[in-house]
């Protein structure tokens, strides 16, 4: 999955709540109009919840789970809003990212755990998303009405033929973004600089990963000027970080915990990237192994893989395809649910084979309802959409093209190759492959970080990668018998 790194989404749609009058904010102790009541955030967040998990899952790692439990039940506890019903989840993305929901519910990736070196790098970053949430960003934003862009998945940015998918899609996998003010992103870290030392942990090492997140960025050549951003660059946050952990311990001395290798050993094993078993692009094809199938990725496309849908997006944004499960026992059931759900008029519909397996084709128009209730007349900008639903390995799957109709027929051609190349797939190089795992090695003499790679046969077209996992430079100095992080199955 390639998702821009953003440290905050709400999912669902903010529905403006029963204005809860003028209150005090539990942080700040000042007072402000809040049009979102704590039933209102609390209900909100359990609504979010399953669209979360059926976008990202959740990664199976009961250690891993337990000890973010209770680092969280710990900073709720301290927290200025100890009343909410905290919840705390590993998502199964490799996207480095960390997030919240009103109502007490935070979001950790995979690949965020992976990518910290120490306890007190989690906690750092912890007590910040708690911050979002005891601070009440999401509805102070609320009322300011200041909100981000929906969009399928946080990062890929889409053309406005997505908003032709219906209800059942916007409800499972629409996100609507909302990007705290830097004022706000400021607050929360200073609140987790406080959240993460009341627990008893180093928020120097809080600084440190912003360092590590501004090379993720550099790398990922994502890095844009702090004007044109809502979240503030992770250079002038990590200064400002170092401030306020060194302000903090200044006036409250006391030991403050770091829990380096305690932490390496809780993530040996833990998956890194892409993790094959739920698909993957390879030479452009997108194969899913336990599934057995196989599609084919038109050139220089963008793609987006969860583990409820695959979708791609021709650059330009004029038109795009989303390949997911289709409800229903049977072809004609499967077609009609779609139909329902989509509110599509059919123009075309066609029973066929793909590949030997048996599959109906349809070309519909997404149908828009006026104010009075009464179907809106087609017109250039209206959304075309050509499905095929297709019966494989006792599933119905479908295969959705999307473009306005006046550029549907320029784009019908490559939708219809899309669909045809669907078959599947027995090659046991793609079936059987094995993801990727961060393997925790002890270095084996003093030397640089590059030296200690090297002898554990990291291949060189990693070592940059590999630098920035451990939090560190190639050059850095490292010492027989520390413990570092290498890649391996």
């Amino acid at each position: 999955m390639k998702m821009k790194f953003q440290f905050h989404i709400l999912a669902g749609l903010l529905a403006v709540g029963m204005l809860s009058g003028c209150s005090k904010n539990p942080v700040t102790g000042k007072k402000e109009i809040i049009f979102m009541s704590k039933e209102k955030e609390i209900a909100l967040g359990a609504e979010s919840h399953p669209s979360i998990v059926a976008t990202m899952g959740i990664y199976d790692d009961k250690n891993l789970q337990a000890f973010i439990n209770e680092k969280g039940k710990a900073m709720a506890n301290i927290s200025h809003r100890p009343d909410l019903p905290y919840q705390f989840f590993i998502v199964d993305s490799p996207v480095v990212n960390a997030f919240a929901v009103p109502g007490g519910y935070v979001y950790f990736t995979r690949g965020i755990m992976a990518h910290f070196n120490n306890e007190a790098e989690f906690a750092g970053v912890l007590g910040h998303e708690i911050g979002h949430i005891t601070a009440r960003h999401s509805a102070r934003q609320q009322t300011s009405q200041i909100f981000g862009q929906v969009g399928l998945l946080a990062g890929m940015v889409l053309s406005e033929t997505v908003r032709g998918l219906a209800d059942q899609t916007q409800q499972a996998l629409g996100l609507l973004l909302l990007s705290y003010s830097r004022e706000h992103e400021t607050e929360s870290d200073k609140i987790g600089v406080e959240y993460s030392s009341k627990i008893g942990y180093d928020a120097h090492q809080m600084a440190d990963f912003f360092g590590t997140l501004k090379k993720i960025s550099e790398k990922s050549g994502q890095t844009i000027p702090t004007f044109q951003s809502t979240h503030p660059d992770p250079g002038d946050r990590q200064n400002k970080v170092e401030k306020l952990a060194t302000q903090y311990q200044t006036e409250h001395p006391a030991k403050y915990n770091v829990n380096r290798d305690v932490y390496m050993r809780k993530i040996d094993g833990i998956i890194y990237g892409t993790d094959p078993k739920q698909g993957f692009v390879e030479n452009g094809v997108f194969y899913h192994p336990e599934l057995k199938f196989q599609l084919p990725v038109p050139s220089g496309w963008q793609y987006e893989n969860s583990p409820a849908q695959f979708q791609m997006a021709a650059k330009d944004g004029k038109s795009m395809m989303l390949f997911t499960l289709a409800p229903g026992k049977s072809l004609d059931e499967a077609a009609q649910t779609v139909i329902k759900n989509y509110s599509l008029q059919v123009s075309e519909n066609n029973k066929t084979t793909i590949n030997g397996n048996p599959a109906i084709a349809m070309i519909s128009t997404q149908v828009a309802q006026s104010q009075t209730g009464q179907q809106a007349a087609a017109t250039a900008n209206s959304i075309q959409v050509a499905t095929w639903l297709i019966q494989y390995g006792g599933n119905i799957y479908a295969i959705h093209g999307v473009a306005q109709a006046a550029n549907f027929g320029g784009n019908v051609g490559q939708f219809k190759s899309v669909a045809q190349g669907f078959k599947s797939v027995n090659d046991p190089n793609i079936i059987n492959r094995q993801p990727e795992r961060i393997r925790i090695k002890s270095v084996q003499r003093d030397g640089s970080l590059k030296d200690a790679l090297k002898d554990n046969n990291q291949p060189d077209s990693k070592l940059d990668e590999l630098a920035i996992i451990n939090g560190m430079a190639l050059s850095d100095k490292v010492t027989k018998g520390m413990l570092i992080k290498t890649l391996g199955k």
